[in-house]
């Protein structure tokens, strides 16, 4: 899922909130910058060696600007389900569902998690849209049921082939955890929930705890020689390698949930009522198809296009834009994501945009880039 959402890593604001780590990552030589609100670390040792070092072992994120909440009381399924597009109802204790928040007009409010663990859900919100989110469900819920944000909570993100084996060796419980399992565990002194999903299309694990424990947990893992930190810069490459959108880039609340590619967000018993906001909007796009795609480029040369760049044809038609690109350490090549007309959304169509004054030749790339590695 997107995890933090701004048009750039350098997105400025005045005082920026601190992360639970904060000393830890400049104590690790973290380079910070300022992210939706709170003091990030951006990278360590270097985005590409953190990177492919995520890709071949582990990596250790701090994602705690995220935003953890709680949803309680009866029917807090159904009460979810008026304002998102999965199936809530469905989702068996113990199991986790990525699914879209919607607005009236059938854009996409934010992109979330939501985990059932047997007495309530746990929902993990995007930084940048946390209080937006929390304030569009609370206007929808019905008495009884009640939205509760642990905002204080601290996240953390171990990523990577071996995070299995690593995290086993630390906490035994979650051998077993299936790709999107959540479990509910007291270990290191903390009770934290562990869910097995990611964000960079590898097997990997996110920890939410208090957040006075974090440091514990986050020292112990980095103890282990195959876990390095790594901060958001790779963590931005490695989730458009895997072809994951990103909230403020890629999707926003003009976006239909069918343009993105996110038709799977969609429950299969919800495609039979649309019962959601904006669900007539969306059901016209899933039936007749949409205005534009999001789809994959792979960009000649070695440069890449950036978020905004206009797309044409090769005889100069104007055809969408990029919305998010990289250099993609992993196939050493830029990429990118953009929405394209679906004339020219198929696998090897060539298109141009222009690169500091010169034109560059992209190709529309199958998704996502790299293959995910989840463990099913």
């Amino acid at each position: 899922m997107a995890d933090h959402e701004s048009h750039s890593l350098e997105s400025h604001t005045h005082d920026p909130h601190i992360v639970p780590l904060d000393a830890m990552h400049r104590a690790l030589g973290a380079r910070m910058v300022d992210f939706a609100g709170y003091a990030m670390p951006v990278q360590y040792e270097g985005i590409i060696a953190e990177h492919l070092h995520c890709r071949a072992h582990a990596a250790l994120f701090d994602v705690s600007h995220m935003g953890q909440a709680l949803l309680t009381g009866p029917d807090s399924a159904s009460a979810l389900e008026r304002v998102v597009t999965g199936d809530i109802t469905g989702l068996k204790p113990g199991r986790q569902r990525y699914t879209l928040l919607m607005n009236e007009t059938g854009g996409i409010v934010d992109d979330l998690m939501v985990a059932n663990t047997g007495d309530h859900l746990l929902l993990v919100l995007n930084a940048g849209r946390k209080h937006t989110d929390i304030a569009h469900i609370r206007a929808h819920l019905p008495p009884g049921v009640t939205l509760t944000p642990q905002f204080d909570r601290a996240l953390l993100a171990l990523q990577g082939p071996e995070s299995g084996a690593i995290l086993q060796s630390l906490i035994p419980e979650i051998a077993g955890m299936r790709f999107m399992d959540i479990i509910t565990v007291t270990s290191l002194g903390a009770r934290m929930t562990i869910t097995r999903s990611g964000y960079t299309g590898e097997d990997g694990f996110e920890i939410g705890l208090p957040a006075e424990r974090a440091e514990a947990l986050a020292t112990a893992l980095l103890t282990d020689a195959r876990v390095k930190p790594a901060g958001l810069g790779a963590r931005d490459s490695l989730r458009l390698e895997a072809g994951l959108p990103l909230y403020g880039n890629d999707i926003d609340e003009t976006t239909s949930p069918i343009e993105a590619g996110l038709g799977f967000a969609i429950g299969k018993r919800r495609k039979i009522t649309w019962d959601f906001p904006g669900g007539a909007t969306v059901r016209a796009a899933f039936e007749s198809g949409p205005a534009r795609k999001l789809v994959g480029l792979r960009a000649e040369g070695r440069a890449p296009v950036r978020h905004g760049a206009s797309l044409h044809t090769l005889s100069g038609t104007p055809t969408g834009i990029v919305t998010s690109g990289t250099f993609a350490p992993s196939l050493d090549a830029p990429i990118a994501l953009g929405y394209v007309h679906p004339d020219h959304a198929g696998d090897g169509t060539p298109l141009q945009t222009t690169l500091r004054g010169r034109t560059v030749t992209l190709h529309v790339a199958p998704l996502p880039f790299v293959p995910h590695r989840y463990a099913r």
